[in-house]
């Protein structure tokens, strides 16, 4: 088999190539920073805003992952041009060049929780009302209409999955990556973990081994083309997995009243009902929270 990795240096992207590698795919990877942790691979080093360079790779592959992007929520106001540029000019070019090489290659594209209303202590499925409170929340509800687009009009054939919060790293200790990160980080500088509210907002979380793994299960399923999926995970609430690590590190944890902005893009309960997922892959996660904290 053989996969295009868009991202491969990120931080999802550098384990499902890790990943897809032990497994043993034959891996084309491109990321616009050098290449670390990556071996056994074709690998280039790629600005995918420049559609002449997307235009050059071969897209007769099996599955092409894109895993490029820019996260942010506050900072976006500021940088829109970037976060418009790589998350959805970039999306552009990939579709593009697939349609005009006829690709057959099934599109794999990771959405995220921020594209749902959160709607306090209610799983929400895939048909969920939807909200967009950041520009990188509308960056991915604009790729995924792009992507079926591209479907409609095209053929293009395409998985999305929307990851609630990942956490996990086989590769180093410098764990730095969205909430756990943030989490961590504090613990492991004997700060205290500050949480908005009451601190009971919940999530969807997961592994990243088993956002890989369930990723890779859909691959040769037909059920799973051309269709959106909420990754399966634990559902947490901020404060339970902060005191996970309080436990560990002796740290606290303390809540502290939103700031006006702050309180504008909370997103509130963003918990996923995975049973459209769970009944394709009947799947059991690998890795539990608590047992990896």
């Amino acid at each position: 088999m053989k996969v295009i990795i868009f991202g491969c240096n990120g931080y999802i992207g550098r384990h499902l190539t890790k990943y897809l590698n032990e497994n043993k795919f034959e891996i084309f990877g491109y990321d616009i920073n050098e290449a670390t942790n990556i071996d056994n691979i074709e690998y280039k080093c790629l600005n995918i805003t420049n559609h002449n360079l997307i235009n050059e790779i071969d897209f007769n592959v099996n599955y092409v992952l894109f895993f490029s992007g820019k996260t942010g929520t506050i900072n976006a106001f500021e940088e829109y041009k970037n976060f418009i540029d790589i998350n959805e000019i970039g999306l552009l070019n990939v579709l593009s060049s697939m349609r005009s090489q006829n690709s057959t290659a099934r599109f794999i594209f990771p959405s995220s929780r921020l594209v749902y209303k959160g709607i306090k202590n209610c799983k929400l499925t895939e048909e969920s009302p939807k909200e967009f409170k950041t520009i990188y929340a509308l960056n991915k509800w604009n790729g995924e209409q792009l992507i079926m687009l591209f479907q409609q009009y095209f053929n293009i054939k395409y998985t999305i999955f929307r990851i609630g919060v990942p956490y996990g790293n086989l590769f180093n200790d410098n764990y730095s990556y969205g909430t756990i990160g943030f989490f961590l980080n504090n613990s492991i500088n004997k700060i205290n973990i500050e949480l908005y509210g009451d601190g009971l907002q919940r999530r969807t979380f997961t592994h990243v081994i088993d956002i890989c793994t369930q990723i890779y299960m859909s691959f040769n399923l037909n059920e799973c083309e051309n269709n959106i999926y909420n990754i399966i995970g634990e559902d947490l609430s901020l404060l339970e997995v902060a005191k996970e690590f309080n436990e560990k590190y002796k740290n606290k944890t303390i809540t502290k009243d939103f700031d006006e902005l702050s309180l504008k893009i909370e997103s509130g309960d963003t918990i996923f009902d995975s049973t459209k997922l769970q009944s394709v892959l009947n799947y059991t996660l690998l890795n539990k929270f608590k047992d990896n904290i």
